[in-house]
């Protein structure tokens, strides 16, 4: 009796066969393959082969599926339904011609098969299309090079024309390999050096896509334009033509990783081509250009927005940080040289406002992809040493060029800027500069006071020392640059007890007039730029004080002036003015005081952290709703938008806080939508710190559950919501979180199929059904109103009928639960279980012994709404099974139906 029953070949190939009809295309694959390795006799195993090949076909493996059809086809030359899987493999394949040949045989086998000679004329006119375009293409290519490198022709619009034709052509990987097998890239090389803008532009627009996604060309068009002349064209003083080569260059060095990433799998890539050297050479160039004097300013910007992209690990999982080291160790000093320009100097090198924003992200980014002691110590060695060469042994100048560098350290890797802030010399040097007769050399001392009271650790001194010294300056100095600046190291130094209102370090109303004064300079347009940024700055601090958040939000004027330079070039300003809207919409994380702790604080004469009464909710509600009028939403988006290293992961988080805070309330989202935040808030929810992400996530779920989601993530978008939504799931969550992306999924998953399986794919259903088991009433009612919409899936309706799994014992039993919410939920979900798929009716009372009762106790609810899904649900169950319906007959079910039959307040 112990001996267990051996499963057949036969049965393997059943079992396959319903988990294929079910969908579960795997677990088919692996019950076909079991299958195999029992089974002799060949016609069984072709058959085996040609059901694999279906699988294959449907995982989208086309390799295999190709090789399993062939075994079925070898087995037996007339198997039309192997040549029709083999002819859908191969056209995948790309092998046109074979796939053809396969179909032929299909229609010779079978003449009236509908489906095989549509498939056949399908592929016989795409065929004919892509051989009319590769000789078209051919004669094309010719065309637009003569057109284009035609110094005679003067017709600008026919150039025009031909670029456009090359470039998109380009995109087309048949187009892009016809380019460059007709010597297009020693053509592209001469549209290069004609140093027209025009021409200079679609030639580095066409290489992009010949480099794209392809390392060998990119190899060997790297090799034929050499680096050196790419990285001139970058440093070229066009905009236009500088950034499109900046773009080039990171669609090189993307191919080029991925064949880092390749050569590691081994034998795939037979040709194992060494993309190491290449990276590592175009690196070099871009390093030499940041410190080339004929490069233009925003020439070396773009080179130092790649060296961010490319150079860091994007993730802490790569283990391999040899590119940053490298780096570090060539190319320290220069991009210290970088950070170490005064803007505006006589002959320094070119740089722009966003220059050293841009050097200390880069410093930043290198540092934290340090993984061990001894090589932050390198780090901090270098730094040091370059400080010190500029420091000693030069007059002014070379002071000024350390000191910069030390503001530099500080906004990025503050550890080193704390490091060479301590070298001896420095800090005496800083104080005794901020009071010098020059505006530029005053203005260097006062930026390196600020970023030092920000982070230094020697805080402490620079309060004692530093405030009188900013308090004289503001007060005596006859420049709005300089007072503004050190306004700003007033305000961070002042601002130490952060929202505590208790906390003042100014006396009082001094921190109303400094606010005043910053409010006045930002409104001013005659200073310019980089000066009115310094206003806002001051406002991140102040608007700590609440009565400072008051002010500010009735002076549209100060707002809109934010804003305007929220969205101008210089983005240095990005972190600032987040800094300030978060204070404003108090979407900080606020911890309520333990009221027992505060009573032993009292009892012990401590300090106790004191709220501010305009910092109460209805204050808030107020000033959300003034920054909505005065156009918040779009200067946010328009932060978003911006390709910028000065849009850091924790200003991304800033950003994310504010939108939460601005979508509190259910009647402003339609304004925050309209304005532009759905679109912004995705690249917020999928990229940035963890608090950032969820705090996007939920912004999304408010949005998702009160709007129309069509509406507000209009076309594809929607389905982008999909993922931040289901990251709302995850355990480590708050039930807050939990609950609004469940009602969120709810609504997504009763708009479309094609939604509904993009949260199967983002494996949420677990997910929802281990809430459905909540304690909390709401999470477990959103779980199972989410479960309700999500049965509408054929994938989901299976789960409810797997062998060992409560699913269904569940629904029946919440159905008959006390909460009458989670009962409509629950009832609702078998109404629609039962009319889609009848085999459930079978099962429901296996489920639980208490199945009837339930049933009846729906019949007789006082809520019509019960009633009606209670009587859907009997009405599939005696329609699908003849036994079922017998037992319904024999209880008492047929007196209630026949009682609510007469009733005619309820037709």
């Amino acid at each position: 009796a112990g001996v267990r029953r051996q499963v057949t070949a036969e049965q393997l190939r059943a079992r396959g066969n319903a988990l294929f009809q079910a969908g579960d295309h795997g677990a088919a694959l692996a019950a076909y393959t079991e299958a195999l390795s029992l089974s002799d006799a060949a016609s069984e195993r072709a058959v085996l082969h040609r059901n694999r090949a279906a699988c294959y076909l449907k995982l989208e493996d086309y390799t295999k599926a190709e090789a399993d059809a062939t075994k079925a086809i070898e087995a037996d030359g007339r198997d039309v339904k192997a040549l029709f899987r083999r002819s859908q493999a191969l056209q995948q394949l790309g092998r046109l011609d074979q796939a053809v040949s396969d179909l032929q045989r299909c229609v010779s086998l079978e003449p009236r098969n509908k489906a095989f000679q549509e498939a056949l004329r399908a592929l016989g006119s795409s065929m004919h299309e892509k051989m009319k375009t590769m000789s078209c293409t051919d004669s094309k290519v010719e065309q637009m090079f003569q057109i284009l490198l035609d110094l005679d022709e003067k017709d600008e619009d026919k150039k025009q024309k031909a670029a456009q034709n090359l470039i998109v052509l380009a995109r087309e990987e048949a187009g892009a390999e016809k380019i460059f097998q007709s010597d297009g890239v020693r053509l592209l090389m001469q549209l290069l050096d004609t140093a027209k803008a025009d021409l200079m532009l679609a030639a580095l627009r066409t290489l992009v896509g010949l480099c794209s996604g392809h390392r060998s060309r990119t190899m060997a068009i790297l090799a034929e334009l050499g680096a050196p002349r790419l990285s001139a064209v970058l440093g070229v003083e066009h905009e236009q033509v500088s950034l499109a080569a900046c773009n080039l260059l990171h669609v090189m060095f993307d191919s080029l990783k991925e064949g880092l990433q390749k050569d590691f799998r081994g034998k795939e890539d037979a040709v194992v081509l060494d993309s190491s050297r290449d990276l590592k050479l175009l690196i070099k160039h871009l390093l030499e250009l940041l410190v080339l004097e004929g490069a233009s300013a925003h020439g070396r910007d773009n080179a130092l927005n790649l060296l961010i992209k490319v150079v860091p690990r994007k993730s802490p999982k790569e283990t391999n940080n040899s590119l940053s080291l490298w780096v570090i160790d060539q190319g320290l000093k220069k991009i210290l040289e970088v950070g170490s320009t005064v803007c505006g100097s006589l002959g320094g090198l070119p740089v722009t406002e966003n220059s050293r924003m841009s050097t200390s992200v880069l410093l930043s980014k290198l540092y934290e992809d340090l993984k061990c002691d001894a090589e932050r110590e390198n780090f901090h060695h270098l730094c040091e040493d370059y400080v010190r060469s500029w420091f000693e042994g030069h007059d002014l100048p070379g002071k000024l060029r350390a000191i910069q560098t030390v503001s530099c350290l500080l906004q990025g890797p503050s550890d080193a800027g704390n490091r060479v802030l301590e070298l001896e010399g420095i800090m005496d040097s800083v104080l005794s500069l901020c009071a010098s007769v020059c505006e530029a050399h005053q203005l260097v001392a006062v930026e390196a006071l600020i970023h030092a009271a920000d982070k230094a650790k020697r805080a402490s001194f620079i309060t004692a020392n530093g405030v009188s010294l900013l308090k004289e300056i503001y007060k005596h100095s006859e420049r709005d640059s300089i007072r503004i600046r050190a306004l700003v190291g007033l305000c961070k130094l002042g601002s130490a007890g952060g929202t505590d209102f208790s906390m003042k370090q100014f006396a009082e109303g001094s921190t109303m007039k400094l606010a005043k004064q910053c409010r006045k300079w930002l409104c001013n347009e005659a200073i310019d730029a980089g000066t009115r940024r310094w206003a806002v700055e001051g406002l991140a601090y102040l608007t700590f004080d609440a009565d400072v958040k008051e002010e500010f939000v009735e002076d549209k004027a100060a707002m809109q002036a934010m804003f305007q330079l929220a969205k101008s070039e210089d983005r240095s300003v990005l972190y600032a003015v987040a800094s300030t809207l978060v204070n404003c919409t108090n979407s900080y994380d606020y911890e309520e005081p333990d009221p027992q702790m505060l009573e032993l604080a009292k009892y012990a004469k401590q300090h106790i952290p004191e709220q501010h009464p305009k910092d109460k909710p209805e204050f808030v509600k107020r000033r959300v709703r003034k920054l909505l009028m005065a156009g918040v939403v779009s200067a946010l988006a328009c932060m978003v938008k911006s390709e910028n290293p000065a849009l850091t992961n924790s200003c991304r988080e800033l950003i994310s806080r504010v939108f939460l805070a601005l979508v509190e309330e259910a009647e402003d989202r339609g304004g925050v939508i309209a304005q532009g935040g759905g679109k912004a808030l995705i690249p917020l929810s999928l990229e940035g710190t963890e608090v950032g992400q969820t705090k996007a996530a939920q912004a999304l779920a408010k949005i998702t559950i009160t709007s129309n989601p069509e509406m507000a993530f209009p076309g594809e978008r929607i389905y982008e919501v999909v993922r931040p939504l289901v990251s709302l799931l995850h355990l480590q969550r708050t039930g807050l979180e939990n609950f609004e992306g469940l009602m969120a999924l709810t609504n997504l998953a009763g708009i479309s199929e094609r939604l509904r399986q993009k949260i199967l794919k983002e494996r949420a259903v677990p997910m929802i059904e281990g809430y459905m088991f909540e304690e909390h009433e709401l999470i477990r009612l959103a779980a199972t109103e989410c479960m309700c919409n999500m049965a509408m899936s054929k994938e989901v309706q299976e789960l409810f009928l797997a062998e060992g799994s409560d699913r269904l014992k569940l629904m029946v039993l919440y159905s008959g639960e006390e909460d009458e919410k989670l009962r409509r939920a629950a009832s609702g979900t078998l109404a629609m279980l039962t009319a889609l798929h009848p085999p459930i009716c079978k099962r429901i009372p296996q489920v639980t012994v208490h199945w009837l009762e339930i049933l009846q106790t729906l019949l007789l609810s006082p809520s019509a709404e019960l009633q009606h899904r209670g009587a859907v649900v009997v009405m599939n169950m005696m329609a699908a099974e003849r036994e079922v319906a017998e037992q319904l007959i024999a209880s008492e079910m047929l007196e209630i139906l026949s009682v609510l039959a007469k009733d005619k307040d309820k037709p």
